[in-house]
């Protein structure tokens, strides 16, 4: 029997094969960078069950459960690929959370303050990228969508992880992308381009994004694009109370990847067991 071993060019065609199957680009670089890690750990040894476990079992100790399944997820892709179904280990058992950490939850009124702080620093477009985002519920590698024919239009059509979608731009948004592009001479196409016109990335928004923590007082931890998509899903939903509309909204597969985004705070819900009076 051959030694089982991982080489560059199987992490090569196994990239190509992601993109051939269009998966979008950020799952793309996930899981090619997952199973590079995973190769490194290897280090051109023999690939068994005992190697997988054991990097399953490293991950654990510096990952959260959650991490280390998504982990694991691009490992599994990646034998199967190879065609070593075999070696594919079981994701982590987690149980349902409840509520999230507090810690953790942007509130409404710190994203107001991050806004005021772009604002203030003459920020424009981050100020623009936070108001976007978090009105529309969008992903930040959805950005590339919002153009001058669609913000002239009030809608979207999106298209992610196989999935096209039409998001909604109220009419305040639409004109304050509009005047943005005018003031940047932006006649057509994408409005929220870097300096080459290319899409902003995720990098640079973060980057910015963190730049404005200690203006806004707002703990860092909280602070990163996919937050404000969050804090959009939760005023959604405390307004309509529709998780299936808002799952079509935020372009999910599944109403229990929605389910993550709409928890509460530790404090909501003890304020909520509270109310309920059992303790005479």
């Amino acid at each position: 029997m051959n030694k089982r071993q991982i080489k560059a060019a199987d992490i090569a065609a196994f990239r190509k094969q992601l993109i051939l199957a269009e998966r979008s680009a950020a799952t793309v670089e996930k899981y090619t960078r997952d199973a590079a890690a995973f190769a490194a750990f290897a280090d051109g040894g023999a690939i068994t069950k005992m190697t997988v476990i054991a990097y399953k079992e490293r991950l654990q100790k510096t990952y959260a459960p959650r991490s280390v399944n998504s982990m694991l997820a691009s490992v599994n892709s990646l034998l199967a690929f190879l065609g070593w179904h075999d070696l594919k280990v079981r994701s982590l058992k987690l149980q349902q959370q409840v509520y999230c950490h507090e810690e953790k939850e942007l509130t409404k009124a710190e994203y107001a303050r991050l806004c005021c702080a772009a604002k203030h620093r003459h920020n424009e477009r981050l100020h623009l990228i936070l108001q976007t985002i978090c009105g529309t519920g969008m992903r930040v590698s959805e950005l590339q969508y919002i153009t001058v024919e669609t913000a002239k239009r009030g809608e979207a059509t999106v298209r992610c992880k196989g999935k096209t979608r039409t998001v909604f731009l109220v009419k305040e948004l639409k004109q304050k992308l509009l005047r943005f592009a005018a003031k940047q001479k932006i006649k057509s196409g994408m409005i929220f381009v870097t300096r080459t016109g290319k899409p902003i990335g995720r990098t640079n928004i973060w980057r910015e994004m963190k730049a404005l923590c200690k203006a806004a007082n707002v703990n860092p931890e909280k602070v990163f694009p996919h937050n404000l998509r969050h804090l959009f899903a939760r005023v959604f939903y405390g307004i309509e109370k529709d998780i299936a509309k808002l799952a079509d909204i935020l372009g999910h597969s599944s109403i229990n990847t929605t389910r993550i985004y709409i928890i509460s705070t530790g404090t909501e819900h003890r304020r909520r067991m509270e109310t309920m009076r059992l303790i005479l």
